[in-house]
């Protein structure tokens, strides 16, 4: 996934806190007193995203987390039978943040790497494995893979760049990649597919592909401590959203038609 230069920071607990953050926190507000409520004050599974990532997940103008990863998750809780509530954080500190007990599951784009499964466990994937794609706009050629190319900060693509020496844009998480195409701050956007997708069907007359590139992960799946009995209830109930269809229909509705899907 996609995953920050800051604009104004503020150190708290030896973190740097963005301001969009501070309001995002107060915009979740809404949702988290009214899913204790409904909880009421019993243990609860913390779900943690970042908001930023639409159409996974975003934060609606009501205040809202919405997206189908929001939709995608409810339904697995229902069908785990577990209480559930959503917790803002940002994306870079997601793996310390879960580590460290400030919230049990990551549910937020998250690309299943080797690298990552050293620090914590994955469940089974609820997007496939597809190549990233490079976003760009219509009239581009492939002569667009030589010009300034976009990636977002503190993601297997940008790890992949720095590791080939490539040169790059860094994009802040809070940056819709597209937009940058869009508006001429770079040429392309190494993306991932399910993103690419629903983009371009967003921007049909503006946006394209070009070159799909490298296999960077094995899907998108929920993040976990290592060791978490949460996995093998989640495994349970994404196995059984892929059997009867339901999470196919859910990846089709927010992505689109040409979304990938599960056989």
């Amino acid at each position: 996934m996609v995953g920050s230069f800051r604009t104004v920071n503020y150190l708290k607990t030896g973190k740097m806190i963005n301001m969009k953050r501070i309001l995002k926190a107060f915009l979740f507000a809404p949702v988290l007193t009214f899913v204790f409520a409904a909880c009421g004050g019993t243990d609860t599974i913390r779900i943690a995203t970042i908001g930023d990532y639409e159409p996974f997940n975003f934060i609606t103008t009501e205040g809202e987390i919405s997206g189908m990863e929001r939709e995608l998750g409810d339904e697995l809780c229902l069908r785990a039978q577990l209480e559930c509530v959503w917790v803002p954080h940002d994306w870079e500190l997601m793996i310390p943040g879960v580590i460290a007990e400030e919230f049990d599951v990551i549910l937020t784009g998250m690309s299943i790497t080797d690298k990552r499964e050293e620090s914590i466990d994955f469940t089974e994937p609820y997007y496939p494995a597809v190549p990233a794609v490079y976003l760009t706009l219509v009239e581009a050629s492939e002569e667009v893979m030589n010009g300034t190319i976009g990636i977002t900060a503190n993601t297997i693509y940008s790890e992949y760049y720095d590791e080939q020496g490539l040169p790059y844009v860094p994009l802040d998480v809070t940056v819709d990649a597209a937009q940058a195409v869009l508006s001429g701050e770079v040429d392309a956007v190494l993306v991932d597919h399910g993103y690419a997708v629903e983009r371009i069907a967003k921007h049909a007359d503006e946006l394209t592909t070009v070159d799909k590139g490298v296999m960077f992960d094995r899907g998108l799946g929920i993040g976990l401590r290592q060791g978490s009995e949460l996995k093998d209830k989640f495994n349970e109930a994404i196995a059984s959203m892929k059997e009867d269809g339901t999470l196919n229909e859910l990846i089709i509705k927010w992505l689109g038609e040409e979304a990938a899907t599960f056989e």
